[in-house]
């Protein structure tokens, strides 16, 4: 089956392959790519439990990027999840308490992005030159966090690319920031804005569909195109580590084939849980994805009300990579939610453009059984960490903690005790004040490597790699602008003033 795809906006005889929607990024008409049809799988998890990642990886990506051929395909994934992973396993499944977690953190950036923009890089240069593509590719990146860092990683001194990073200046952590501002790489730019990331992330949007500026990309031999999860060569990648961790508990003896399972997402872009639907999809037994959010907890009101309102505080809390109000891979669940009806899903994104919120349908509700939603505050983030270090010796970051603590909240609401996966999205080591704070009990005055230091006398974990690099490593970009001049400090990058 060839697997083609086409926006959520607009009718479906504007189709592209995978390879030029991993070029494209956004579609033209403001919306994102999805599959024409799903792709169907035919999943042998008792052989899967065999498999290596990679092996699964490859099983699970054939079904989405059918133009790039087996060799393209297994060169990418062997260039992705190789050294620069800390485990063999790339993404292992461990138990502490009740719950599982998927450890999504022991890439180069300690962060989930990695088991994506690790390989997004090589989907995206092996599509350019199927695509006899001449243009320089320009990457333009919104990030609460992670995803900045993990993309720059990726795609740093990679030929034919620039990569441009927009982060809130208020809005990550210490050791979050200084990941970004220490990047090395002569093609890789990051900028501060003064705003948050939903400005941030709209505006990147505008620019990728900003005609205007195509045509003067276009005379300087350049091309836009997105790291975000809006990218398919970001998301799908994301579907892997669902499949694996169902296979990789056949494998320890903890299910049956054929035994439903369900996952705890921290969630603010609405990808990584996005990736868990598409799994379940795709066949994978799963019975809920528990959306798991902070206080911005939007996505919570959207599941139990079918009201999407972002008209609302915007918080800064100790999860930063899910301080978000506008969800934007939301739109796909919404396209199939709409029956796949483009101008139904066109109508409801104009919607929150225009008012800041929609409401669907009460048939389109009916279709929202795959997904249960909650929230924590920050004193239950804050117990949650305290509880599974002083308990059960096992620390987490408090995006995780977010997905722990809800997982506990849908078993005690359904009595459900299906096995729960809680998604692990990033090592304590990259928030330390905040984990500091909550084993200790106490607000912690250190923050970055000091805080690391401290953290690590406590809980001995090694401190990753890709902490430690960062006690020599010199700045490099100490760029800002405010949202409206986003445009000129990309033009002034790409020496188009």
């Amino acid at each position: 089956m060839n697997t083609l795809y086409r926006s959520t906006r607009e009718t479906a005889s504007h189709t592209m392959t995978a390879s030029q929607a991993v070029l494209q990024g956004l579609t033209p008409d403001g919306g994102l790519f999805v599959p024409v049809e799903l792709p169907q799988a035919n999943f042998d998890f008792d052989q899967l439990a065999t498999m290596s990642y990679q092996e699964v990886a490859y099983e699970v990506l054939k079904l989405f990027f059918t133009d790039y051929t087996p060799a393209e395909l297994h060169a990418c994934i062997d260039a992705a999840y190789g050294s620069q992973f800390d485990d063999p396993q790339i993404a292992p499944v461990t138990k502490h308490g009740q719950q599982y977690y998927l450890e999504l953190f022991h890439g180069p950036t300690i962060a989930f992005k990695d088991l994506a923009l690790q390989i997004l890089p090589h989907l995206m240069t092996v599509a350019a030159k199927k695509n006899q593509l001449d243009a320089e590719i320009v990457i333009l990146a919104a990030t609460s966090g992670d995803t900045g860092k993990a993309a720059m990683a990726g795609f740093a001194d990679v030929d034919q690319t620039k990569i441009v990073v927009f982060y809130p200046k208020d809005g990550v952590s210490a050791i979050q920031k200084q990941q970004m501002v220490t990047q090395t790489g002569a093609n890789t730019h990051v900028i501060a804005i003064n705003g948050n990331f939903d400005e941030a992330q709209t505006k990147v949007k505008e620019l990728l569909n900003d005609q205007q500026l195509h045509t003067e990309l276009a005379a300087h031999q350049l091309q836009f195109s997105s790291a975000n999860s809006i990218n398919i060569g970001r998301l799908f990648p994301q579907v892997a580590y669902y499949v694996y961790t169902y296979a990789q508990l056949i494998k320890q003896g903890q299910i049956k084939n054929g035994d439903t399972i369900n996952f705890s997402v921290p969630t603010g872009n609405f990808g990584d849980i996005l990736a868990g639907y598409y799994a379940k999809q795709l066949g994978t037994p799963i019975h809920k994805l528990v959306c798991a959010s902070n206080r911005n907890n939007v996505l919570t009101d959207f599941f139990n009300t079918g009201t999407y309102d972002k008209n609302r505080d915007f918080h800064l809390t100790s999860s930063p990579s899910m301080d978000i109000l506008v969800s934007s891979n939301l739109e796909r669940l919404i396209f199939y939610l709409t029956g796949s009806d483009p101008v139904a899903t066109a109508n409801l994104m104009h919607d929150l453009q225009t008012k800041g919120s929609y409401t669907i349908s009460s048939e389109m509700r009916t279709n929202l059984q795959d997904f249960w939603a909650g929230f924590v505050t920050e004193h239950q983030d804050q117990d949650e960490i305290h509880h599974l270090n002083h308990t059960h010796h096992y620390t987490i970051d408090p995006h995780t903690a977010v997905a722990s603590e809800v997982a506990k909240q849908y078993r005690a609401a359904t009595k459900d005790t299906r096995p729960m996966v809680v998604v692990s999205t990033a090592s304590p080591y990259k928030f330390p004040q905040a984990v500091l704070s909550a084993i200790t009990g106490t607000p912690s005055t250190l923050d970055g490597l000091a805080a690391v230091d401290q953290l690590h006398e406590l809980i001995n974990v090694p401190i990753p790699a890709a902490v430690t690099s960062l006690r020599e490593a010199p700045v490099r970009h100490r760029d800002s602008a405010e949202v409206d001049q986003m445009a000129t400090a990309i033009k002034k990058i790409l020496n188009l003033n």
